[in-house]
């Protein structure tokens, strides 16, 4: 039986022993700490050197993955340089730890998919963990490094990988014989400093990566504040560490050390039991053996749960913006100063608001979908109500996405939809898709899909209209604005449930073309296209509306048939509360809502609770499914995305929310009301 040892520095009581089988040989593994003892663990080392197949020494400070080589501490090098005068094979493990570290990244990646994809990733030493951040910045570029406050306790963050290198190589260097760095770390103020803006940092990343060396050191003051929901980093993760963290609220652990014994043990044990199997001393084993090895003994990354669930929180952002000068009050400040001021004033803020670049609005937590994946994410708000951005050319708006979409980034959102009439502006979003460093999406598919589904609904609810299972609902549809992006989708929604539907739009040469390409899909449908949809509206069973003319008439509702079902998708509204208010016998709809999963906490939109706008909710089913990419842009919708969409809506717990109108959400009451006075108007038309 083959004897691995490990000579520790570490403290004593963490010592074992054990018997385990690898590669079909039989070894005994022990660990001799020495409470960093070197003369001990010297003497130890020459003994082990007749009795062990090979030695690990650990915890010694690995070298650094960058800058001279030589800040190396020398007490270090004492205890190395003897283990290269034993015959027997000496490790420290270093070949190991570093192939271990950027496999352990990539298997993640590979087996979760976007797992890393613009994390805020926060390094205890960016220099000892070099070679995790240099794989790391392929999938994000929010690193930040805390090297020169935990280093030379001055208080600052490195925040590239570039000055990473400028720091190692020239900086970190001087700054060793810098007396100022032990007055730093000493001195009262200056400690509780930089612990706050290292707290600070703590809690804005999503992951933290810990050297095992400074485990203890750096977490050891840490509450549920700063780890709570994070995912941590580390290698040799044991069970006191776990139990540790879990108390703590850590999400995640991914431990870099693979896991293939009885055992959690050091990278120095698991390279010496290499050597020992193999036969061979340490230069004998290159990275390439020790990968190649790793991939047949299936040496995989430990991911550990410490609440026993899987985790994954996903991150988005969304921007918002005032539809109108009126939701401007919704400031108190600004209602304050409006309500004794003249209204030029307010038509002043809405002119000077529309320069102010981003802000966040609200932090959006608790989305959770049956599938177990969660997803957080931020409100933006730009400051331009849509009178502003059509005053503009679209440069004035896509200039402040583009702002809002280089602050998401940095927030670690993966992906950024774009709300209300930002995802109208110009080319619809293509521009900003282009030039924005975070993919971007309309959530044009999920409202043309959400406006439909909310439309049944709610022509079902009335029930004016037969519905025969397997035929074409025998009614007449129109659609206002047929050739925008949402608009062009529902036509042919429409188009594939209805006998005849009417596009309403400006420019006749598209709707011309819109009906030759939905007869090719749909050749037993009627199709009928005009500008002028006034002498058409008292036949129509349903209307969605679905322009971007920012509240100007397009829909003269006094002409509507009784009992019709009005789908608004427009933003801002089409119909305003004072036209809805004409027609108690139409059924006005606002489009169709989404009821999120989980508990979703966020400020206020307008909206019952658990509610948001299709459009949101496409960016919160593209995060929960980790599809971190473009997906709506432009002004044709394409039709796979809007079924794909809606499929993976529902995968993701996402249900169509109450039927609302301008006054809040209908009640069964409500709509036996509207469908009562729809009939007695339909009644005294016949007797008139």
């Amino acid at each position: 039986m083959k004897q691995v040892v490990s000579i520790s520095l570490g403290a004593s009581e963490k010592d074992y022993a054990f018997q385990t089988e690898f590669l079909g040989q039989d070894f005994t593994i022990r660990r001799l700490g020495t409470d960093g003892d070197l003369e001990k663990a010297a003497k130890l080392l020459l003994r082990m050197d007749k009795e062990a197949d090979a030695i690990g020494l650990g915890h010694i400070r690995y070298p650094y993955g960058v800058g001279p080589r030589y800040l190396n501490k020398y007490k270090q090098h004492k205890i190395k340089d003897l283990g290269a005068q034993v015959q027997t094979p000496v490790t420290i493990g270093s070949a190991l730890r570093n192939v271990s570290f950027e496999w352990a990244l990539r298997y993640i990646e590979y087996k979760f998919g976007n797992y890393f994809s613009n994390a805020r990733v926060l390094f205890f030493s960016g220099m000892y963990s070099y070679r995790i951040a240099k794989v790391m910045s392929e999938f994000t570029d929010n690193l930040t490094f805390a090297d020169p406050i935990l280093e030379n306790g001055i208080p600052k963050f490195i925040n590239s990988l570039d000055d990473l290198r400028a720091y190692a190589h020239s900086a970190h260097e001087v700054l060793q014989w810098v007396p100022s760095q032990r007055l730093t770390h000493s001195v009262v103020p200056m400690k509780a400093w930089n612990d706050y803006i290292l707290r600070k940092a703590m809690q804005k990343a999503s992951i933290l990566v810990v050297p095992n060396y400074g485990f203890d050191d750096y977490l050891k003051n840490a509450s549920l504040e700063e780890l709570g929901g994070k995912t941590i980093i580390s290698s040799t993760v044991d069970d006191e560490r776990v139990a540790f963290l879990k108390e703590r609220g850590v999400d995640v652990i991914i431990d870099t050390t693979p896991k293939i014994l009885e055992r959690v043990v050091a990278p120095n044990v698991l390279a010496a039991l290499i050597l020992a199997a193999l036969g061979r001393n340490r230069d004998q084993v290159r990275a390439d053996d020790l990968l190649e090895l790793i991939s047949a003994q299936k040496m995989d990354p430990r991911v550990v749960y410490p609440s026993g669930n899987p985790k994954r929180v996903n991150r988005f952002a969304f921007v918002i913006h005032p539809l109108s000068k009126e939701y401007l009050k919704k400031d108190k400040s600004v209602e304050m100063l409006a309500s004794f001021t003249p209204p030029a004033f307010l038509d002043a803020v809405e002119k000077v608001i529309a320069y102010a670049p981003p802000w966040v609005y609200s932090r959006v937590t608790g989305i959770k979908s049956p599938t177990g994946v969660e997803a957080e994410g931020w409100l933006l708000t730009v400051g331009g109500t849509p009178k502003q951005m059509l005053a503009h050319d679209p440069e004035f708006t896509y200039s402040r996405l583009l702002q809002a979409a280089r602050m998401a980034k940095r927030m670690g959102a993966q992906i950024m939809g774009l709300g209300a009439f930002t995802k109208v502006v110009g080319d619809a979003g293509v521009t900003v898709a282009k030039k924005a460093d975070i993919p971007i999406t309309t959530g044009n598919s999920y409202s043309a899909s959400g406006a439909l589904w909310a439309a049944a609904d709610a022509v079902r609810r009335m029930g004016l209209i037969k519905i025969e299972k397997d035929r074409r609902i025998n009614a007449k549809t129109m659609v206002l604005g047929a050739t925008g992006a949402i608009g062009s989708v529902c036509c042919r929604l429409l188009a594939k449930a209805f006998d005849e539907v009417y596009l309403v739009g400006r420019n006749t040469a598209k709707l011309l073309a819109m009906k030759e390409s939905i007869h090719r899909e749909d050749p037993d449908v009627k199709l009928t296209v005009t500008t002028r949809p006034d002498k058409y509206l008292a036949d129509m069973d349903v209307i969605v509306t679905a322009t971007s003319g920012a509240g100007k008439k397009v829909l003269d509702i006094t002409k509507v048939k009784p009992g019709c079902v009005i789908t608004d998708v427009a933003r801002p509204l089409d119909l305003s509360p004072e036209d809805v208010a004409k027609r108690p016998d139409v059924l006005v709809i606002e489009s169709g809502e989404i009821e999120l999963p989980g508990n979703p906490e966020l400020k206020n939109i307008g909206l019952p609770d658990k509610v948001v706008y299709a459009c949101l909710a496409e960016t919160i089913v593209l995060a929960l499914e980790g599809r971190f990419e473009v997906f709506t842009i432009g002004r044709d919708i394409e039709w796979e995305k809007v079924k794909e969409i809606y499929k993976l809506g529902l995968k993701h717990g996402m249900k169509l929310a109450a039927v609302s109108g301008v006054n809040g959400v209908f009640s069964d009451d409500d709509i036996a009301r509207v469908k009562k006075l729809a009939l007695e108007a339909r009644t005294q038309s016949i007797a008139s």
